[in-house]
């Protein structure tokens, strides 16, 4: 087996979205805001290769919005989903499986791209796409929080395609996705996201999404905004970081523009982080 980190990009949100009630004066010490209070975050996916197939965990923001959508999360940046395929020897048309960790836009848009005649089409058209079925539900239908990040050209598409998936609600690693030796269900963010967790190099590998997007979030106060259930989320925080510890795994962060992956410790003040490297270097 062997994974890759994929760059995607880079966008901002807002400072205090992305803590919730921790205080400016101390998450800017962590994650500098611009004059607009706006942060910089990474669009990171996974890529596992694995007895033949080729699974994409997450697919990034894309580019198919248009640039009044674009200009409110101030994409930027190099780097694409298609250029860092094209750079481990891939293209679109290799992908086997595609896993969506949830249908936020940030996570799902690129599953999606528009033809020059206006026309959506999936992207990885070769791909059987994985979500869940009680996911897939709240996001068709979503409440009036989550509206906004559910957009419907990036998810109606997929179902229509007929390579929609689902795993089941407990969780079960699909035959296909043989390469996974866990999938973690949570529920604080939004209603059943999905964490794929991998043996890799004789470590534990976990891709944390939005659960813990960035190492500025390992505390566990530090919880967004944007999470529908917070007080969940810092349950589901605590349980996953302890293992986490307990067992050296290798957390890859979503979401952090300067740390691909961490592990983490337990100290008299909490669970911290231990080591930051980059996945290649293991």
């Amino acid at each position: 087996m062997t994974v890759h980190t994929l760059d995607t990009g880079l966008f901002k949100l807002d400072g205090g979205a992305m803590f919730g009630v921790v205080p400016k004066s101390m998450w800017q010490k962590l994650v500098p805001a611009d004059a607009n209070n706006m942060c910089t975050w990474a669009l990171r996916c996974l890529l596992i290769e694995d007895a033949g197939r080729l699974t994409l965990v997450d697919t990034g923001i894309g580019s198919k919005q248009d640039e009044k959508f674009r200009g409110h999360f101030y994409l930027h940046g190099d780097d694409t989903l298609e250029n860092s395929l094209r750079q481990h020897g891939f293209t679109s048309a290799d992908i086997t499986d595609v896993f969506l960790t949830h249908l936020h836009f940030d996570h799902v848009g690129g599953a999606v791209v528009r033809t020059p005649d206006d026309k959506l089409q999936l992207a990885f058209p070769n791909a059987t796409y994985w979500s869940n079925q009680t996911h897939w539900d709240w996001a068709l239908t979503p409440n009036p929080r989550e509206k906004a990040s559910f957009l419907q050209e990036n998810i109606r598409p997929i179902q229509e395609s007929g390579q929609l998936q689902f795993i089941t609600a407990e969780g079960s690693v699909p035959a296909a996705l043989l390469g996974l030796q866990e999938i973690v269900l949570v529920d604080g963010h939004t209603e059943k996201m999905m964490l794929p967790v991998l043996p890799y190099k004789g470590r534990t590998l976990a891709f944390v999404a939005d659960l813990i997007p960035s190492a500025a979030h390992v505390p566990l106060p530090y919880v967004m905004g944007y999470d529908m259930r917070p007080l969940v989320t810092m349950q589901e925080k605590e349980v996953l970081l302890r293992r986490a510890a307990a067992e050296n795994w290798v957390l890859v962060l979503e979401h952090d523009a300067q740390t691909e992956c961490i592990t983490v410790q337990d100290t008299e003040k909490g669970i911290r982080v231990a080591e930051r490297f980059r996945l290649n270097e293991l």
